[in-house]
């Protein structure tokens, strides 16, 4: 088996090396000489996102084996598409995704590795949010990524602890599912969604990571901006992966309602058979009544959207087994 350890890096010229060096003797632990003993050949690749330092130069220095560099900056998700493009062209069975500013520490691949290699997991992501808790995590991500996830986990009817942690292992099944449509922004919360909708196994697993003082964001500088992108990459990912209960769930809710002011109504209506004052309670619930069938309509014709992608993404699934056919 090939493992792909895949570092993306935009202008990291000052910890990409030392990040490189530790992977590489984190090769030697014990792991690899037991269940790791399947992987048969390890590489490391950094995609370097249009940096204008000299990243590629110092991880081409360091040992990287593989420097995919292109101009300009495209940001994380372009540059994690990339990396699972040239992963898949260089035939890799496995491939983890590690930061390059050395927040996540490589002796813990071996913990997502495991799993993956005993066969019960498709895709282990790391769970910063554990009873091992992130020290110097900024209380607003902590609090938002954590709520996003109940939401999600809600949604999906699936179990999720962390949905935008970048320390992460997959399968050649799992890079072959992924179809990454969304170049815009970040890969971390899409994947997972769309990993759990085409019914691949997830685990996640308690890793203890550290926050640096003077840790500067890459993907955004604003915290609200990172609030406003995520969101909208959850509503539209959850919205594909479960129509019925995206739509259904507002539905309902709505007719309920309706059905509540109707009764209302009803019981007003019999004291004095009297429609004109209680006319703004029947308004409501025909109001409501109507948007919610319109909820239930758009339920049905995204459930009937998301059967024709389900056989669209298998086709492309299929082509890209024959494309990158080892």
């Amino acid at each position: 088996m090939k493992l792909i350890v895949n570092i993306p890096a935009y202008n990291e010229e000052n910890d990409i090396g030392l990040t490189i060096q530790k992977i590489k003797k984190s090769f030697d632990l014990d792991f690899y000489s037991k269940l790791g003993s399947q992987i048969t050949e390890k590489i490391i690749q950094v995609v370097d996102d249009g940096s204008s330092d000299n990243t590629a130069a110092v991880a081409k220095s360091a040992g990287a084996d593989i420097v995919v560099s292109y101009k300009p900056n495209r940001r994380l998700a372009y540059s994690f598409k990339r990396a699972v493009e040239s992963c898949l062209e260089n035939d890799a069975d496995l491939m983890v995704n590690i930061d390059a500013d050395g927040q996540f520490n490589p002796d813990d691949i071996p913990k997502l590795l495991t799993p993956i290699l005993e066969g019960h997991y498709d895709m282990v992501i790391a769970n910063r949010f554990s009873h091992l808790t992130a020290k110097d995590i900024p209380w607003v991500r902590s609090f938002l990524n954590r709520f996003a996830a109940s939401v999600v986990g809600f949604f999906l009817n699936y179990k999720t602890d962390d949905l935008t942690c970048g320390f992460r292992a997959h399968n050649r099944e799992t890079l072959l599912r992924f179809n990454l449509t969304n170049v815009n922004f970040t890969y971390t919360q899409e994947t997972i969604i769309d990993a759990i909708g085409k019914n691949l196994k997830l685990k996640w697993v308690p890793i203890q990571v550290t926050y640096f003082a003077n840790r500067e964001p890459k993907i955004t500088k604003s915290i609200w901006k990172f609030v406003n992108n995520g969101f909208k990459i959850i509503i539209k990912a959850v919205r594909d992966v479960r129509p019925m209960k995206f739509f259904g769930i507002p539905a309902l809710f709505l007719i309920l309602i309706s059905v509540g002011f109707f009764l209302y109504f009803m019981g007003l209506y019999f004291q004095d058979f009297k429609i004109t004052p209680h006319r703004n309670y029947l308004f409501t619930a025909i109001t409501l009544l109507l948007v919610g069938i319109q909820f239930l309509v758009f339920a049905l014709i995204a459930d009937m959207v998301k059967s024709n992608r389900n056989l669209t993404e298998e086709q492309m699934y299929l082509f890209k087994s024959e494309k990158y056919k080892k």
